[in-house]
């Protein structure tokens, strides 16, 4: 898989994307990452942005650096190809969540372009085929941290990247969260682990993991029930 990632601030994805999962992953050729400097679209002495048409606080991403950018990344039909999709980061899209993750995973190509102030020209979106995708409903300064959100969910689900049965049994894989988790010491400062972790029976102990991930989701997640 390739990813592409569109950012005024490049610097900030090294030391996340070149460490852990994501690095060994690359190393592994599981996957490209490639950033790319959106000033170097910039003609020089201009801006990457500017003020709203109509007035208001803020500033908005101009679309000659965007379109510039994506006809060097796809050429000059700015469509992006079978098994390739591009998207924006913005609180407007849709909420990310582990299906998105899924299908962001399943790609061949994933073009990210990080939103930053009051967002992007919206004629964008007449150009150019992309979609808007939300970490969640809040703000953020820019859209790198969304940005990296995205990647390393999708990362790690790619074949290879870490072991299979992690994914599977984590955290709304199945539609509900994961069960609790206990290690050594059995025993710290009085609080022990629940028995049947320690008795050896794995019957009984996948029987405890499922009625505790129900519960647990009944309990913390009640709108995943």
């Amino acid at each position: 898989m390739r990813i592409d990632v569109v950012t005024l601030f490049p610097q900030f994805f090294a030391p996340i994307i070149e460490g852990s999962i994501i690095g060994r992953s690359q190393a592994k050729r599981i996957v490209e990452i490639r950033v790319h400097d959106l000033w170097d679209h910039v003609p020089q002495g201009e801006r990457a942005d500017d003020a709203p048409y109509g007035g208001g606080p803020g500033m908005v991403l101009r679309l000659g650096p965007l379109v510039a950018c994506i006809e060097r990344l796809l050429g000059p039909q700015l469509k992006p190809p079978a098994g390739c999709r591009i998207i924006v980061t913005s609180p407007a899209g849709r909420r990310f969540d582990q299906d998105a993750a899924s299908a962001l995973a399943g790609l061949e190509r994933l073009i990210i372009i990080c939103g930053h102030y009051e967002g992007i020209d919206e004629r964008f979106f007449s150009l150019v085929s992309a979609s808007e995708l939300s970490l969640g409903d809040f703000v953020l300064t820019g859209g790198e941290i969304p940005a990296l959100a995205f990647i390393d969910a999708c990362v790690r689900l790619l074949p290879g990247a870490i072991n299979p049965e992690s994914t599977q049994a984590e955290s709304f894989a199945q539609g509900g969260l994961d069960w609790p988790h206990y290690t050594r010491p059995a025993n710290f400062r009085g609080l022990g682990v629940p028995e049947v972790l320690l008795s050896g029976d794995h019957a009984r102990i996948a029987r405890w993991r499922a009625e505790s991930a129900k519960s647990r989701t009944a309990e913390r997640r009640p709108d995943l029930g």
